[in-house]
C-alpha cells in the first residue's frame, strides 16, 4: 500500500455549491496540507472521507479499503476545530469512555501524552482553554493506533507558540512511515513548515496537487509594468493579476525565468500569494 487514502472523482452536490470531481491522494509517511478559501470545499471533502456526508460519485480508499468498517475507524485520528468532546467529562473519564469505544485503546500512551502537554488529567474540560482542548484531541487520537490523522482547522486560533507545539507533535507522529497525516489549514504558513505535498481546492475543484517544495522552492512571481507584462511569453503565465501600478505574475520555474528575462524582478512566492493570484487573478493563456 503506497497511499493512506486515495480520493477519486469526488462529487457532491448542494443547492449552492458542487464539490466537483475532488482527485487527490496521501502517500504512507506523508503530511498533506488541504489548502482553499472558506467554502471552497475543505470540510465537504473531509467529511465525505469520513463518511459523514453521502458521497454522489466517485471514490475513497482508506488504508487500503473502499468500505470504512470498524477496524479502519480504529485507524482513523480525527481533530476538529472547536470541541472534540464532551465538556462535562475530564480526561480521567474520557479515557475511561475511550476505553470502552477503541479496542485499540492505549490508556499509557494517553496518560503519557497529558503529561507531555501538560494537561490536568482530574480538571473538567469546559475548563480547558482552546490550546488545551486541541492537545487533548490531538491525544486522543495518538492513543487508539492510529496510521491516518486527519486535521480539519484544528490550529485555528491558537497561540503562535501553542501552534508550534503541535506542529512539532505533527510531525513526530509523521516520522513513522505507516503514519499519515491529512491537515485543512487556513495558516498556509503552519503547511509551509511541516506538509510534504499541497492540494488547493477552489470553488469544489482541485486546482493542483503538488509537493510543498515544488511551490516553494521552484514557482515565482514575476513584479512588472504594463510593457514588460506585454513582452512576456504568454505560454509561461500560470495566472495574472493588475495591480494599481504594477502587474503580479506568477510562474512555475524561478530560475528558468531569470534566464529567460534577466531584467525582471523575480521574487520566491509563498503558498498564501500562489493561492491569492489563483483566486484572484486571470489564467494565462
Amino acid at each position: 500500500m503506497n497511499d493512506a487514502l486515495t480520493i477519486s472523482g469526488l462529487t457532491k452536490t448542494y443547492k449552492d455549491f458542487k464539490l466537483n470531481g475532488v482527485s487527490f491522494s496521501v502517500p504512507c509517511g506523508s503530511i498533506v496540507g488541504l489548502i482553499g478559501e472558506n467554502g471552497a470545499g475543505k470540510s465537504t471533502t473531509i467529511n465525505a472521507i469520513l463518511g459523514l456526508i453521502q458521497k454522489e460519485a466517485g471514490s475513497i480508499c482508506i488504508l487500503g479499503k473502499e468500505q470504512i468498517d470498524s477496524e479502519i475507524k480504529e485507524q482513523i485520528g480525527v481533530v476538529f476545530d472547536g470541541n472534540n468532546y464532551p465538556e462535562i467529562l475530564s480526561p480521567q473519564k474520557l479515557n475511561r469512555v475511550m476505553k470502552e469505544i477503541y479496542h485499540s485503546w492505549d490508556e499509557h500512551t494517553f496518560l503519557n501524552l497529558l503529561r507531555k502537554f501538560s494537561l490536568p488529567a482530574d480538571k473538567l474540560i469546559k475548563q480547558f482553554s482552546k490550546g488545551m482542548k486541541m492537545k487533548l484531541a490531538i491525544a486522543v487520537a495518538l492513543s487508539h493506533n492510529s496510521k491516518l490523522l486527519i486535521l480539519d482547522e484544528a490550529t485555528s486560533g491558537l497561540d503562535p507558540v501553542i501552534r508550534d507545539d503541535m506542529l512539532d507533535i505533527l510531525l513526530d507522529f509523521a516520522q513513522d512511515e505507516t503514519h499519515s497525516i491529512l491537515i485543512s489549514s487556513h495558516i498556509t504558513t503552519d503547511l509551509e513548515k511541516i506538509a510534504d505535498y499541497i492540494v488547493f481546492i477552489h470553488e469544489g475543484q482541485v486546482v493542483f496537487s503538488k509537493p510543498k517544495d515544488d511551490l516553494t522552492e521552484q514557482y515565482g512571481i514575476i513584479k512588472c509594468g504594463a510593457a514588460q507584462f506585454d513582452a512576456l511569453d504568454k505560454s509561461d503565465i500560470i495566472v495574472y493579476r493588475k495591480m494599481d501600478y504594477e502587474w503580479q505574475v506568477l510562474i512555475a520555474d524561478r530560475d528558468a525565468m531569470k534566464k529567460k528575462y534577466p531584467k525582471a524582478l523575480i521574487e520566491p512566492a509563498t503558498i498564501d500569494e500562489i493561492m491569492l493570484l489563483y483566486v484572484k487573478g486571470e489564467r494565462g493563456k
